[in-house]
């Protein structure tokens, strides 16, 4: 089987993260084993893998600031440890997963004349002026990018031309026996429930002003971050105490999707939402953003609502709209199960990824092969 080496570079838990898991707890569909090079200063991520199952090497507490960023990216120490357990493990290739990885990667690729595939799970980090070192560098130096979905590996492309032919779409997959049908709320206050990390560019102060233009839907905010604090003021000053609850971060985000009528998403530029699709699996529809990968998971007025008045009167409109009708938002949950069976399995996924794991390694040895004969 091939052996991969995936290099994970985070402080949060997330749907790259969350991604991870799906793919490498499924050697027999990928046809590889996956080992887990880990840098994190959070000891939920750690869990996170230990409790899947993975085969973790681990850095240990790690920090994470834009310094020690730089320091690991360009730096002798995390490439040696990183190019070590490569070899420890007769790695065949390396998988990035996030932007703390994607330079270490390469570099270590590099010097070991491995294959290095990217998946690329959102555009923030490309919209972050900060980020922007050796970016181009790092492309040129990676074998592969898989994008989640048409939106990044667009994004991807307009940013990077000269990368665009070793982008390809894979869209991400869900466990749908896990993510089974839920019979959807019968009663009770409409409830939205909002899932994923609280960062800023999950944007959920819009959500809350628009909850305070509401008056009888409630939203469960699911996750946690460094927003938090600062939301929950928010939530204080509107006196929203009783319709929107935190309800912190969850290893299992089922039985809050289940308590909910619909997900909402306020992201202006999502990815592929690994949330969504979720909750979608369970018979949930999505309020969200009319931008981004969103109108690649969530149909219009069939999977659910798309937004395109972006200020806070629009949301609350749509909050309202969406509200008002839950035997509506419950159809339009039979449609998301259907639409995520028909285009985001997990098997597929899998599949799809042993596949360009099987074409790096052959391209990579034949360019071996050619070096060899020359």
């Amino acid at each position: 089987m091939t052996r991969v080496l995936h290099v994970v570079v985070a402080g949060a838990v997330g749907g790259a993260e969350q991604f991870l898991v799906n793919l490498a707890s499924r050697p027999a569909l990928s046809g590889a084993e996956h080992v887990v090079a880990l840098m994190t200063p959070n000891p939920k991520l750690r869990a996170l893998f230990a409790d899947a199952g993975l085969a973790v090497r681990d850095r240990g507490p790690v920090r994470e600031n834009p310094l020690a960023t730089l320091a690991r990216s360009l730096g002798p120490w995390d490439i040696a440890w990183l190019a070590q357990i490569a070899r420890e493990e007769k790695s065949d290739l390396l998988h990035a997963h996030t932007y703390g990885s994607h330079l270490l990667a390469a570099r270590t690729g590099l010097r070991l004349r491995l294959p290095v595939l990217r998946t690329e799970h959102g555009t923030r980090h490309y919209r972050d002026p900060t980020c922007g070192l050796y970016r181009h560098w790092a492309l040129a130096h990676t074998t592969h990018i898989a994008a989640v979905s048409s939106y990044v590996a667009d994004f991807v492309a307009s940013i990077a031309p000269e990368a665009a032919g070793k982008i390809e779409v894979v869209l991400n997959g869900i466990d749908m026996t896990r993510f089974a049908p839920v019979p959807p709320l019968a009663t009770g206050p409409f409830t939205f429930a909002a899932v994923g990390r609280l960062n800023p560019v999950k944007r959920l102060q819009i959500a809350i002003a628009a909850m305070a233009k509401t008056q009888d839907v409630h939203l469960n905010i699911v996750g946690d971050g460094g927003e938090r604090g600062m939301l929950e003021g928010l939530v204080r000053r509107h006196g929203l105490e009783a319709r929107v609850h935190f309800l912190g971060h969850l290893a299992d985000p089922r039985a809050a999707i289940a308590g909910c009528d619909a997900l909402l998403n306020t992201t202006r530029a999502e990815g592929l939402p690994l949330a969504v699709l979720e909750g979608a699996a369970m018979g949930r529809p999505t309020l969200g953003f009319a931008g981004g990968g969103m109108p690649e998971v969530v149909q219009d007025q069939q999977t659910g609502w798309l937004v395109r008045d972006d200020t806070t009167e629009g949301w609350a409109a749509a909050l309202r709209q969406a509200g008002a009708d839950r035997a509506l938002a419950a159809q339009y949950g039979r449609g998301a199960r259907a639409w995520v069976e028909s285009r985001f399995d997990i098997d597929t996924m899998c599949k799809h990824y042993g596949l360009v794991y099987s074409a790096l390694i052959d391209l990579q040895r034949t360019s071996a092969c050619r070096l060899q004969q020359a």
